[in-house]
């Protein structure tokens, strides 16, 4: 059986109406570093086909019903960034507690058309479907969850919804694609918050809320993109020792890898791991010089464990945001919680991937 992705072919089995060309490039990129660097299984190959004829097929759908939307101001979106593993999932959990926040849900991404009422038939039978997905996702990368738990009820980063524009770190993550990584460093990623505003649009036509919530460690860097198509989004940044943080994401890379090949170089995976987050730090700090104060703040992950309320307190007051007795009462029931649940502990180092302290501190530090 070949194991080789067929462009074409992928493409005549969707049969839609996918908008402008610009994801032509980016498909061509990725399906000639997945058959060339990847190594992949025959099924790393169906479950890295499917994923990608998802994209699309989502793509599509959104393309033909943003169209029939009239033009209107998205509401105002919060960032929240920063290297991957560096707290921003814990401080995207207490932020979401506010229902001034809405975020894109795990099964939104995956079957967002046709719009469905909360609670209807229609949105329960996504729900199912999306979890059937997941469930075969734990099957196929096991342990994912103790590393990256995803609920179909969830909210999910928005990796899943750069992927519309086929410009998403999601497939580095998957396979062995350094041509494809190398790309995106190197490409303008405004399709891809074009895409992703689309997305939004359609989601807030059927309620609008007051704030979107949205999170991405790959948002680094992006600053620029994300301004040309947000002009009024604000980013919460946190910071945290790049040397936990580092060995966290090859460590969770090389679980996802082990579903899709045979072969993983972890040298290979923490050079290129490295240098992809040194380069979107760097293009971060020049490009938030040309923010506005009020649209960015930076936190520290040491001041945020030690006291979460406070440093959610400090980005409402800095942003303006209005902070009531109700959400304070709901973080701090969060925040007993997650103290009292037992997490699993994951075992990794630097050195397993090539690496070491002080070359990290030096080029991310």
């Amino acid at each position: 059986m070949s194991n080789v992705i067929n462009g074409e072919k992928l493409l005549e089995s969707l049969n839609q109406n996918l908008g402008e060309d610009d994801y032509q490039e980016p498909l061509n990129i990725l399906i000639d570093s997945l058959n060339k660097e990847a190594n992949l299984t025959y099924l790393g190959k169906l479950a890295t086909e499917y994923q990608i004829k998802k994209h699309l097929s989502v793509r599509g759908q959104i393309y033909q019903k943003s169209r029939s939307i009239p033009n209107a101001t998205i509401s105002k979106p919060v960032f929240v960034i920063g290297l991957p593993r560096s707290g921003t999932t814990y401080l995207f959990n207490l932020l979401s507690l506010d229902p001034n926040h809405r975020s894109p849900l795990f099964w939104e991404m995956m079957n967002p058309l046709p719009l469905c009422n909360p609670g209807s038939f229609a949105e329960k039978k996504r729900i199912i479907r999306s979890r059937s997905i997941l469930f075969f996702k734990n099957r196929f990368i096991s342990r994912l969850d103790d590393i990256h738990a995803i609920k179909a009820t969830s909210p999910e980063e928005c990796l899943l919804i750069k992927g519309f524009a086929l410009k998403s770190i999601l497939y580095f993550y998957m396979a062995n694609t350094p041509s494809y990584l190398n790309y995106l460093e190197n490409t303008d990623r405004t399709s891809s918050y074009l895409w992703h505003r689309r997305f939004l649009k359609v989601l807030q036509s059927a309620s609008k809320p007051k704030r979107w919530l949205l999170k991405d460690p790959s948002h680094l860097g992006n600053l620029e993109e994300i301004i040309s198509i947000y002009p009024d989004a604000c980013f919460i940044h946190i910071h945290r020792d790049p040397t936990e943080t580092i060995p966290s994401i090859c460590s969770l890379t090389s679980q996802v890898r082990k579903g899709f090949t045979d072969s993983i170089d972890l040298n290979l995976l923490g050079k290129r791991t490295l240098e992809f987050w040194e380069k979107s730090k760097k293009n971060n700090e020049i490009q938030k010089n040309n923010l506005d104060k009020n649209q960015y703040l930076d936190i520290y992950y040491e001041d945020f464990i030690k006291n979460p309320l406070k440093v959610i307190e400090n980005i409402y007051q800095n942003f303006n945001f209005d902070f009531d007795i109700q959400n304070k009462e709901l973080i701090e029931a969060y925040i007993k919680k997650s103290i009292n649940t037992p997490k699993e502990k994951h075992i990794y180092t630097l050195e397993d991937y090539g690496l070491d302290k002080k070359e990290v501190h030096n080029r991310l530090q």
